[in-house]
Protein backbone atom coordinates (compact mmCIF):
# COMPACT_ATOMS: atom_id res chain seq x y z
CA UNK A 1 0.00 0.00 0.00
CA UNK A 2 0.97 3.40 -0.87
CA UNK A 3 -0.50 6.97 -0.34
CA UNK A 4 -1.42 9.21 -3.27
CA UNK A 5 -2.59 12.40 -3.30
CA UNK A 6 -5.05 12.78 -6.41
CA UNK A 7 -6.81 15.67 -7.91
CA UNK A 8 -10.19 14.80 -8.86
CA UNK A 9 -12.40 16.73 -10.02
CA UNK A 10 -10.36 19.68 -8.84
CA UNK A 11 -10.01 18.54 -5.81
CA UNK A 12 -7.44 17.23 -3.78
CA UNK A 13 -8.40 13.63 -2.50
CA UNK A 14 -5.63 11.24 -0.52
CA UNK A 15 -5.71 7.47 -1.13
CA UNK A 16 -4.00 4.68 0.35
CA UNK A 17 -3.93 1.64 -2.49
CA UNK A 18 -1.20 -0.22 -4.27
CA UNK A 19 0.68 1.53 -7.24
CA UNK A 20 -0.64 -0.66 -9.54
CA UNK A 21 -4.40 -0.29 -8.61
CA UNK A 22 -5.83 0.94 -11.75
CA UNK A 23 -7.81 4.28 -11.69
CA UNK A 24 -11.30 3.18 -12.22
CA UNK A 25 -11.18 1.33 -8.42
CA UNK A 26 -9.56 3.89 -6.81
CA UNK A 27 -12.44 6.74 -8.08
CA UNK A 28 -15.06 4.12 -7.61
CA UNK A 29 -14.60 1.95 -4.44
CA UNK A 30 -12.08 4.10 -2.48
CA UNK A 31 -13.68 7.81 -3.55
CA UNK A 32 -16.87 6.40 -3.88
CA UNK A 33 -17.49 8.16 -7.77
CA UNK A 34 -19.60 5.61 -9.40
CA UNK A 35 -20.56 7.29 -12.43
CA UNK A 36 -17.45 6.00 -14.44
CA UNK A 37 -18.00 2.04 -14.99
CA UNK A 38 -16.49 -1.05 -15.27
CA UNK A 39 -17.17 -2.51 -19.21
CA UNK A 40 -14.46 -5.14 -20.05
CA UNK A 41 -10.92 -4.20 -17.92
CA UNK A 42 -8.75 -4.12 -20.78
CA UNK A 43 -9.46 -0.66 -22.18
CA UNK A 44 -11.41 -1.77 -25.26
CA UNK A 45 -14.78 -0.95 -24.53
CA UNK A 46 -14.73 3.12 -22.95
CA UNK A 47 -17.25 3.04 -20.00
CA UNK A 48 -14.82 3.30 -17.97
CA UNK A 49 -13.10 6.75 -19.80
CA UNK A 50 -12.25 9.51 -17.35
CA UNK A 51 -9.69 12.84 -18.58
CA UNK A 52 -6.08 13.02 -17.21
CA UNK A 53 -5.36 16.50 -18.08
CA UNK A 54 -7.61 17.02 -20.74
CA UNK A 55 -7.28 13.76 -22.64
CA UNK A 56 -9.52 11.09 -22.42
CA UNK A 57 -8.11 8.24 -20.75
CA UNK A 58 -9.58 4.40 -20.25
CA UNK A 59 -9.11 4.22 -15.99
CA UNK A 60 -9.71 0.31 -15.67
CA UNK A 61 -5.81 0.09 -17.40
CA UNK A 62 -4.00 2.70 -15.89
CA UNK A 63 -2.45 2.74 -12.45
CA UNK A 64 -2.69 5.08 -9.83
CA UNK A 65 1.12 5.15 -10.12
CA UNK A 66 0.84 6.36 -13.08
CA UNK A 67 -1.76 9.69 -12.47
CA UNK A 68 0.84 11.57 -10.12
CA UNK A 69 0.48 15.36 -10.31
CA UNK A 70 -2.50 14.90 -12.90
CA UNK A 71 -5.80 16.53 -13.00
CA UNK A 72 -8.35 13.64 -13.35
CA UNK A 73 -11.83 14.29 -14.56
CA UNK A 74 -14.83 12.08 -14.13
CA UNK A 75 -18.14 12.69 -15.69
CA UNK A 76 -19.71 13.77 -11.68
CA UNK A 77 -17.16 16.17 -12.65
CA UNK A 78 -18.04 17.39 -16.08
CA UNK A 79 -20.53 20.09 -14.81
CA UNK A 80 -22.27 19.84 -11.20
CA UNK A 81 -25.74 20.74 -13.15
CA UNK A 82 -25.56 18.36 -16.04
CA UNK A 83 -25.26 21.29 -18.50
CA UNK A 84 -22.46 20.60 -20.17
CA UNK A 85 -23.16 21.16 -23.71
CA UNK A 86 -22.00 17.55 -24.63
CA UNK A 87 -24.62 16.35 -21.76
CA UNK A 88 -27.24 18.57 -23.10
CA UNK A 89 -26.74 17.31 -26.24
CA UNK A 90 -27.00 14.02 -25.18
CA UNK A 91 -30.54 14.97 -23.38
CA UNK A 92 -32.31 16.53 -26.69
CA UNK A 93 -31.29 13.70 -29.37
CA UNK A 94 -31.92 10.90 -26.42
CA UNK A 95 -29.03 9.49 -26.90
CA UNK A 96 -29.15 6.72 -23.94
CA UNK A 97 -31.02 3.63 -24.00
CA UNK A 98 -29.90 1.44 -21.15
CA UNK A 99 -26.95 3.93 -20.45
CA UNK A 100 -24.38 1.90 -19.05
CA UNK A 101 -21.74 3.46 -21.59
CA UNK A 102 -22.96 6.90 -21.47
CA UNK A 103 -20.48 8.33 -19.16
CA UNK A 104 -17.63 7.02 -20.75
CA UNK A 105 -19.24 8.22 -24.56
CA UNK A 106 -19.88 11.58 -22.65
CA UNK A 107 -16.29 12.55 -21.64
CA UNK A 108 -14.93 10.80 -24.82
CA UNK A 109 -16.70 13.38 -26.93
CA UNK A 110 -15.85 16.03 -23.84
CA UNK A 111 -12.39 15.88 -25.02
CA UNK A 112 -12.55 15.37 -28.83
CA UNK A 113 -14.61 18.85 -28.80
CA UNK A 114 -12.17 20.31 -26.34
CA UNK A 115 -9.13 19.81 -28.52
CA UNK A 116 -11.02 20.08 -31.83
CA UNK A 117 -14.32 22.27 -31.55
CA UNK A 118 -15.76 21.62 -34.77
CA UNK A 119 -14.63 18.14 -35.89
CA UNK A 120 -15.55 16.87 -39.11
CA UNK A 121 -17.72 13.52 -39.26
CA UNK A 122 -14.21 11.25 -39.89
CA UNK A 123 -13.04 12.86 -36.63
CA UNK A 124 -15.59 12.29 -34.74
CA UNK A 125 -15.75 8.46 -36.04
CA UNK A 126 -12.11 8.08 -35.21
CA UNK A 127 -12.46 9.84 -31.61
CA UNK A 128 -15.51 7.73 -30.80
CA UNK A 129 -14.05 4.66 -32.33
CA UNK A 130 -13.19 2.81 -29.20
CA UNK A 131 -15.89 3.35 -27.28
CA UNK A 132 -18.75 0.61 -27.51
CA UNK A 133 -22.52 1.08 -27.46
CA UNK A 134 -24.29 -2.20 -26.77
CA UNK A 135 -28.00 -0.69 -27.67
CA UNK A 136 -26.13 0.98 -30.62
CA UNK A 137 -26.84 4.55 -30.37
CA UNK A 138 -23.75 5.01 -32.99
CA UNK A 139 -25.74 7.58 -35.05
CA UNK A 140 -27.59 9.45 -31.90
CA UNK A 141 -23.57 9.78 -30.50
CA UNK A 142 -22.64 11.37 -33.57
CA UNK A 143 -25.74 13.74 -33.81
CA UNK A 144 -25.32 14.25 -30.62
CA UNK A 145 -21.45 15.55 -31.00
CA UNK A 146 -22.40 17.39 -34.24
CA UNK A 147 -25.18 19.65 -31.96
CA UNK A 148 -22.86 19.77 -28.99
CA UNK A 149 -20.15 21.17 -31.08
CA UNK A 150 -22.87 24.19 -32.49
CA UNK A 151 -23.66 25.09 -28.64
CA UNK A 152 -19.95 25.37 -27.84
CA UNK A 153 -19.43 27.73 -31.28
CA UNK A 154 -22.27 29.63 -30.87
Amino acid sequence: MASYSINVNGEKRTVDVSPDTPLLWVLRDSLGLVGTKYGCGIAQCGACTVHLNGTAVRSCSLPISVVKEGKVTTIEGLSKEGDHPVQQAWMEVDVPQCGYCQAGQIMTATALLAKTPKPTDEQIETAMNGNICRCGTYHRVKEAIVLASAKINK
